[in-house]
């Protein structure tokens, strides 16, 4: 399987924009989120699964699923939020494998919100990225991004390791507070680092 790091980070740290720059570089992105987004459109496993589950009150008047209610009820009953992984995890499990063993790139990005809070895609991973930020940064970037109160965004962060905790738990580092310039040379270090790391694993 081809050398792959898992990228994580608070929500609004900026984990999809180092993703976009390591793309640019030429690493093959996987990201759990875009998975699942796909999966439960109108008509795929994960939709039907979902509302067979929670019933047709989370289907919007044109059809797609009400996300925004399906979030506000996971994230306020731990057994509904379970409920919820395991109808997803499995099929998103399945789909990550099957990028890994078919790409062709020098190496792969995982990004995964709750890497370490889940444990589930650990074992596809050699190495650990971070993404951080201070606590107030993310949440006026997730206000702003996503509509949502100061309230949902902290109740959001209650289901992540504290800040403290991923940074201990990290192999490497990105902070992001706004220079660009700055984040894009730091992944380019990065770039190089994870190529060597790759060819070095697959010398025999």
């Amino acid at each position: 399987m081809v050398f792959c790091i898992g990228l994580t980070g608070g929500i609004g740290c900026g984990k999809s924009t180092v993703a976009h720059a390591f793309e640019a570089l030429g690493a093959l992105i996987i990201d759990t989120d875009t998975i699942s987004h796909a999966l439960t459109q109108p008509g795929e496993r994960g939709f039907q699964d979902i509302i067979r589950q929670f019933g047709t009150e989370f289907i919007l008047p044109h059809g797609a699923l009400d996300r925004a209610k399906l979030r506000t009820l996971v994230f306020s009953d731990a057994a509904e939020k379970t409920k919820l992984e395991s109808i997803l995890h499995p099929i998103i499990h399945t789909q990550v494998r099957d990028k890994l063993n078919h790409c062709d790139a020098p190496y792969a990005i995982l990004v995964v919100p709750l890497l370490f809070e889940t444990g589930n895609y650990l074992p596809f991973v050699q190495r650990t990225l971070v993404v951080d930020c201070a606590e107030s940064s993310q949440i006026t970037r997730t206000m702003a991004r996503s509509h949502l109160s100061e309230a949902e965004v902290r109740a959001i962060m209650l289901h992540q390791l504290p800040r403290q905790e991923r940074l201990r738990r990290a192999d490497d580092v990105l902070h992001n507070e706004g220079d660009l310039n700055a984040l894009n040379l730091n992944v380019a270090m990065l770039h190089a680092q994870y190529t060597t790391l790759a060819l070095d694993t697959a010398k025999p």
